[in-house]
This record gives C-alpha cells, sequence and structure tokens, in this order.
C-alpha cells in the first residue's frame, strides 16, 4: 500500500484566545433569512439531485447548484393578516448533467421539486404556489456513464476540482455559542407551537465588551398571527424571556437581550409581515452571502469566504474541505488536552487526490503549562484519520448530518 502524503503541519499559533479580547462579534441569519433561503434551496437541490442519481445510476454526477438568487417581492401586512401581492422570484442556476448516455435527465423537475419542498418545510407561513415563483435556468452537461464507472474504479479517491481552501475552528466561545443556540431555539418546533407569531427570518447579533454580551435580535413577527400591538408586544417579551432563560445555560457574563429595536409604536411602525421572512418585502438574498459552515459569522476568526451551499459533495474542495476542516478541528479540541483553540486550514491544488491537500495546516493555541509539542502526534492522527477517511463527507451530507450554513 502507498503512504499517502497528507502535507499536515502542526504549529503553536501566537495570538490572545478570542474568549481573552476585549471586544467579540458573532453573527448568525436564521433559516427564514433571504441569504439563508439561498443557502438551503441551493444545498437541497443538490441533495436531491445527488438522490436522484445514484438513484438512476448508482453514483453521483457532476453538479454544483451554488448559483441561487431570492429577489424580494412586495407584502402589505397588517395586524390580523396582510397579502403579498408581488411574489418572490427564485433563481435556480449553475451546472448539472442532464444527458446520460443520450438519454435525458430531469435536472429541472427534480430542481424545482426539492425548492418548494424546501420552502414547505422551512417557512411556515410560506404560500409556495402563490407566493413564490421559481424559475430553473441550471446549464446543461452530459456525460458518458462506461466513462465514468471506469474512472472511478481507477480512482476511488476523487481528483480536486479546483485549487481553494477550507477553514475551521474549535471550540465556539461562550458568545458564539449563545448567538447559534439563540437562533436554534426560537426556529425550533417546541417554540413555535408556544409562540405560532414568530417568523422564521431571526437573525441574532452578539457582540461582547469585556464580561458584558449584547445580544441584538431581529425577528420577523406574522401578521395573521397576532390582532392587535399589544399582542405584537407580548410576541416580543415572549422571546425576550426565552432567550434570557437560554443564555444563563451558557454564561455568567452579563446579558442584554434587545428585540426588534427598529420597532417605533408611537409612529405605529413594527416589524410584521405575511410569510414570517423579509423576502416578502424586497430584501434579496445570494448563496454564500450568509453563515459559514460552522452556523456562524465569526470575524473574530479565520474565515473562508467559499460558498459550501449547492456545491457537489464528491469532488469540490470549496464544500468538503470547509466541512472537513471543521470536524478535525472539533475532534482535535475535544480529544486532545491542553488544547485552548485550534484552527485548521486545509488547502486543495486543482487535479490532487482530495485525500492529499497541498497543506493540511493546524494552529494550536496551548492551555497555560502545555506545550504544543506535547500533543503534537495527536493532532496529526486525528488529521490524518479523517483525511483518510475523506470520502465519509459525502455520506454524511447525503444522509442529512451535516448543515452548510
Amino acid at each position: 500500500m502507498v503512504e499517502k502524503n497528507r502535507n499536515i503541519v502542526v504549529e503553536d499559533l501566537v495570538r490572545t484566545p478570542v474568549e481573552m479580547q476585549k471586544v467579540e462579534l458573532v453573527e448568525r441569519k436564521g433559516m427564514g433569512h433571504p441569504d439563508s433561503i439561498a443557502d438551503g434551496i441551493a444545498e437541497a437541490v443538490s441533495r436531491a439531485l445527488s438522490r436522484e442519481y445514484i438513484k438512476r445510476y448508482g453514483i453521483i454526477l457532476h453538479h454544483n447548484t451554488d448559483q441561487v438568487e431570492v429577489v424580494g417581492g412586495r407584502a402589505y401586512p397588517r395586524f390580523g393578516g396582510g397579502e403579498v401581492i408581488k411574489p418572490i422570484y427564485i433563481l435556480l442556476s449553475g451546472r448539472a448533467v442532464e444527458f446520460v448516455d443520450r438519454e435525458m435527465f430531469p435536472v429541472h423537475e427534480v430542481a424545482i421539486k426539492a425548492a418548494k419542498e424546501y420552502l414547505r418545510k422551512t417557512v411556515r407561513h410560506l404560500d409556495v404556489d402563490n407566493h413564490v415563483v421559481i424559475d430553473s435556468r441550471i446549464g446543461q452537461g452530459s456525460v458518458d456513464l462506461v466513462g465514468v464507472f471506469n474512472k472511478v474504479k481507477e480512482n476511488p479517491i476523487p481528483f480536486s476540482n479546483d485549487t481553494s481552501f477550507g477553514v475551521g475552528y474549535a471550540p465556539l466561545s461562550e458568545t458564539e455559542k449563545i448567538v447559534l443556540e439563540t437562533e436554534r431555539l426560537l426556529n425550533s418546533v417546541k417554540f413555535k407551537k408556544e409562540w405560532p407569531a414568530v417568523g422564521e427570518d431571526i437573525k441574532v447579533m452578539g457582540l461582547r465588551k469585556g464580561d458584558e454580551i449584547d445580544l441584538t435580535i431581529a425577528a420577523a413577527i406574522v401578521d395573521s398571527e397576532v390582532q392587535s400591538p399589544q399582542e405584537y408586544l407580548e410576541v416580543k417579551e415572549g422571546i425576550y424571556r426565552a432567550v434570557k432563560e437560554l443564555v444563563a445555560q451558557y454564561t455568567q457574563r452579563k446579558v442584554n437581550v434587545y428585540v426588534n429595536t427598529a420597532d417605533d409604536p408611537e409612529k405605529d411602525i413594527y416589524y410584521i409581515t405575511v410569510t414570517g421572512t423579509s423576502a416578502e418585502a424586497g430584501d434579496d438574498g445570494s448563496v454564500g452571502r450568509g453563515n459559514r459552515v460552522n452556523g456562524l459569522i465569526s470575524p473574530n476568526r479565520h474565515m473562508s469566504m467559499e460558498a459550501a451551499a449547492g456545491k457537489n459533495p464528491v469532488s469540490h474542495v470549496g464544500k468538503i474541505y470547509n466541512i472537513l476542516a471543521n470536524l478535525i478541528a472539533k475532534d482535535i479540541a475535544e480529544q486532545i488536552d491542553g488544547v485552548q483553540e485550534v484552527y485548521v486550514r486545509l488547502l486543495s491544488q486543482i487535479g490532487k487526490p482530495i485525500d492529499e491537500p497541498l497543506v493540511a495546516s493546524i494552529q494550536i493555541i496551548p492551555k497555560n503549562g502545555y506545550r504544543v509539542e506535547q500533543f503534537e502526534k495527536q493532532a496529526y492522527e486525528v488529521a490524518d484519520e479523517w483525511l483518510a477517511n475523506i470520502t465519509k463527507i459525502q455520506k454524511m451530507i447525503l444522509e442529512d448530518k451535516i448543515n452548510v450554513f
């Protein structure tokens, strides 16, 4: 067996750990935010195409559906129930194999169905048949199956389709955990049952200054679920109480919670929507403009600007390496004592096997009393093990065990 050259480099990182920095910023765009809708549809289309390719041909054929645009519509919300007067327009683009051995594969049908199913599942008050127009302009591609099978047989490890890098880090800071879990709570099934008026377009911005955290929450409220300004304010209070209870589980720092700060009751201004997403009111969305693979936007950390959602799960390192970097970082942080923070950067080289990166950079900030040399070998082995089993990620994606935004 030929020994693989993983190009793994483990080193000491000299920088102030995030928890010790005076200012920390963290953001999460919720599932109903227009950018997250674009990410979610792109990924749903990719997974649907992948499963249909496997069902018909036993293999995932080439595709990238990471070009989705959400163009905001127009609505007239009002207490008790308003109306959408101009539908949201969603453009599906990218590339996918449409001709297989001269037989047509239903790319557009699969893609549009997946997009509609995702929207129905994600945005409860959105009438997909009347509030949305979905247009598939996914480009064509063709393939000779025999040639594909022969190539896979000769090279079971895919070759990188790009020279690109992925980034991951661990563990999450208190502020990062709070921002992530706040959105997850407010968009949970349990919370929606108690407060059905809370829409899915929820944006959470966290600011930590020293030992004080400000959480600013923008939550779209569904107009048909609130009959008056008084009911609206009761919903806001419900959000406030639930978040205050949640944050106590993650920190002893003082946390200030602010909900829908643009409201101005004296001017009759409230954040109400017909559908629960600001996409109804002219807000647009694009793939890759929102959360990173770990679900956060965290400018205090190393980040990749790569859009992971919608990229094919076989050979697109823009997706695979960002996921893998986070998995490696998480395992190192959890399995090795003495690691305060770890940052992982994986760089591919186009045309090379994806399990042999050009470099796998692991940078560690050790806890006081520890040196990186003490666990360099362990960190190396964690990275090596994941790279040796890199094709697991494809399986995890198709089993919906991994989120990419």
